[in-house]
């Protein structure tokens, strides 16, 4: 069906709570990211010993966020739609394209960025949001499919098949398992048989075991998770460690804003894989249990405007916003999981909150095109169409 409806005014009807939400996520994190980074930041020659270094950059990466936020909103779901497979295409090739020596930039034994002179794309993190739009795609067209195996599921697993091989190859197993997670989750709420779903989490289960006790450093991650971090403090179990113990001096209250001690060059990546432990560290356990709460109301949002849009009958909008809700979801707990303690630990960042360029863009890509669903929703009940 044309669109017909007129193009959306910014200020109209917006579900303004979700925008004030991200909003305040992002600042949190602007903040927090300056107050976990000072000390590396000063001390360090590749900044200009500046101690904003990271801060301004957050700060461009957010504005830039929100700019293409703002752009994609003005995109009908419709188009979305239409261009998902071609989007996936260049994901696809991207993450090819970051694998070949010279053009590849490698980090600590990880080959996961593309150098652009004044930033790094990380291809993994905008796949994410592709993976949601392709798997919302792919379910909407194979809906009278989704009981039978060999049609219905089989095609999508050779392609996410695909998608895993090249992540693996950077390697970078925490964004793997967070689009796998995606797919699933679509699949499953798209009508996929539960027979076959079930049988898909076995073998999920046995696949996630034979990639960890293939690869040394996975295997290692383990072990270290199973022992427990102070077994080898001053080793494999070092960063893990720190992170407990900033949890620990937080308590309840915390020390205050840039009261944290373990940022100090004691916990590595404070800035970006481990800042839920320096914002324990300063606003104690109520720091932290009103984060998880933010991103408990961000997740619920996005599942009720997936609702909504189910009872409007537009199914790939609905799948669209549940696939945002599972991939933010699922995200957050890993990294919340290998702060505390409870996952092993992965390279996985906290959505909206973590240093990042390529993360901060693909989140604020998701949530624009969360209200642009909505504002969709909104009209529609309208009388308007589609």
């Amino acid at each position: 069906m044309l669109y017909t409806a007129r193009a959306p005014k910014p200020s109209a009807e917006l579900d303004f709570s979700l925008l004030w939400l991200t909003l305040g996520l992002l600042a949190l994190g602007w903040v927090m990211i300056y107050s976990a980074s000072i000390a590396i930041a000063e001390a360090a020659r590749y900044t200009g010993h500046n101690g904003e270094y990271y801060l301004m950059r957050q700060g461009i990466f957010i504005a830039a966020g929100v700019a293409v936020g703002i752009s994609a909103f003005q995109i009908p779901m419709r188009i979305w739609q239409q261009i998902a497979p071609y989007l996936f295409l260049l994901g696809l090739l991207l993450l090819v394209v970051v694998l070949i020596p010279g053009i590849g930039h490698e980090v600590k034994g990880s080959r996961r960025w593309i150098p652009l002179g004044f930033a790094n794309l990380q291809p993994s993190e905008l796949m994410k949001l592709l993976a949601v739009l392709y798997a919302a795609d792919y379910t909407t067209r194979k809906a009278a499919f989704m009981h039978d195996l060999k049609k219905g599921f089989l095609p999508m697993a050779g392609v996410m098949l695909m998608t895993g091989l090249l992540l693996l190859s950077e390697p970078d197993f925490g964004a793997f398992v967070v689009i796998v997670a995606i797919a699933m989750g679509i699949l499953f709420l798209g009508g996929l048989n539960w027979k076959v779903f079930a049988g898909l989490i076995v073998m999920l289960v046995i696949g996630f075991a034979a990639l960890i006790f293939s690869s040394a450093y996975r295997l290692q991650r383990l072990q270290t998770f199973l022992k427990g971090p102070f077994e080898d403090p001053y080793g494999a179990g070092y960063q893990l460690s720190h992170a407990l113990i900033a949890f620990g001096r937080g308590e309840w209250l915390g020390l205050g804003l840039g009261g944290s001690i373990e940022k100090l060059f004691y916990l590595p990546e404070a800035h970006t894989d481990f800042l839920l432990a320096v914002i324990a560290e300063e606003f104690g356990f109520i720091g932290v249990l009103v984060v998880v709460g933010l991103f408990a109301w961000l997740i619920v949002k996005a599942f009720l405007i997936g609702l909504r849009a189910a009872q409007l009958e537009r199914n790939f909008n609905a799948l669209v916003a549940q696939g945002i809700a599972i991939w933010i979801g699922v995200q957050s707990l890993i990294n919340m999981g290998v702060n505390v303690g409870l996952l092993p630990t992965k390279g996985l960042t906290l959505p909206f909150l973590s240093f990042g360029g390529s993360g901060i863009l693909a989140n604020c890509l998701a949530v624009a095109v969360l209200l642009r669903i909505d504002w969709e929703n909104r009209q529609m009940m309208r009388g308007k169409t589609f």
